[in-house]
């Protein structure tokens, strides 16, 4: 069974120096110095990332991969002026072309945007999709603080509705400012900073917050077609879909369905790795088999034995199978 991924990453280590020199967009300097110093090994994992040859190919075989939707694994230009931000992600989305030209049977490619400027952000979108035929495009977090409700940003949601390309929504450290606030604490500060405040929960919450954010902000009735991609199992939302339904009905956030129909209709989910046999089911169940890609989260997810495995002896039919594993991929990329 062929088997595609949605959330495996790729770094050039020129387009890193490049956005090093520009800060951190989580403004660490508020952090305390321990947590600070954990940081500074979280942003890269060197070769893997970097290798499009031995590391990912032996990772690809050993997975039963046969195909990689590849996108850049940290924001190329959040600290970025605007005018360099935009020279700096079309330099690398081009070299990123490169990389899927050499190997067009096994990679495809998501886009990274210069959300600094964001009619420069559809443009770019636009002139990958149209050239390099990328499959979509990649965002993180907020920008600068700021959530994507914003009305400046309208312009690349609805350039990729426009090309009909999803948008692959992927966490990124939460503003310091709220690291502090709720997560942090001076009394294990490596904990709460490292795990609690960011891959271990923090950021999922913030993803699944601003997805929510988007969906109030009436983007979907303006946008009908416009299509996200939501990883680690729909950052813990689906969990509280009947009560969103229950308190925030049409009739007082004036939009024109329930929440949850805009998560069931517009928004395609991941498990970026995470293979809960539990939260598997329950996604399933509650979205259907049709709005689940396959993800690895390479190469920050390690697995002792062959992740194909999992989905392959799944309690689904076999039509399930296909879709989750290639055919929802397929279908949404048309690849």
């Amino acid at each position: 069974m062929k088997i595609i991924t949605v959330e495996e990453h790729f770094a050039d280590a020129g387009i890193v120096e490049a956005n090093a020199k520009y800060g951190d967009p989580s403004d660490m300097l508020a952090l305390p110095e321990k947590v600070r110093e954990a940081y500074n090994g979280m942003r890269f994992t060197g070769d893997a990332l970097l290798d499009v040859d031995k590391q990912r190919f032996d990772f690809m075989e050993a997975q039963k991969v046969d195909v990689q939707v590849l996108s850049y694994t940290a924001p190329v230009s959040d600290m970025v002026p605007a005018e360099v931000a935009v020279a700096l992600c079309r330099k690398a989305n081009d070299i990123l072309a490169d990389v899927v030209e050499k190997h067009p049977d096994r990679f495809a490619a998501f886009a990274t945007l210069p959300m600094a400027d964001p009619a420069a952000a559809a443009a770019e979108l636009d002139r990958c999709v149209r050239e390099h035929h990328f499959v979509g495009a990649l965002i993180t977090g907020t920008w600068q603080g700021k959530f994507y409700d914003d009305p400046s940003f309208f312009p690349i949601f609805e350039k990729a509705a426009e090309l009909d390309v999803p948008i692959s929504w992927h966490p990124e450290f939460p503003d310091a400012k709220v690291q502090t606030h709720y997560f942090i604490s001076d009394n294990y500060p490596l904990i709460t900073g490292m795990q609690f405040a960011t891959a271990g929960f923090g950021w999922h919450l913030d993803v699944g917050l601003h997805m929510t954010r988007l969906i109030l902000s009436g983007i979907f009735d303006k946008l009908p077609n416009l299509k996200f991609i939501s990883g680690h199992w729909g950052e813990t939302i689906p969990f509280m879909l009947d009560r969103m339904d229950q308190i925030m009905r049409p009739e007082t956030t004036g939009l024109k369905k329930k929440v949850s129909e805009y998560f069931h209709e517009n928004v395609w989910f991941t498990p970026s790795g995470i293979l809960s046999k539990d939260q598997f089911e329950y996604m399933v169940k509650v979205f259907g088999a049709e709005h689940i890609l396959w993800a690895l989260d390479y190469p920050y997810v390690k697995f002792n034995e062959c992740s194909a495995d999992f989905l392959l002896n799944a309690d689904l039919t076999q039509e399930q199978k296909e879709l989750i594993a290639h055919g929802n991929a397929e279908k949404l990329f048309r690849i």
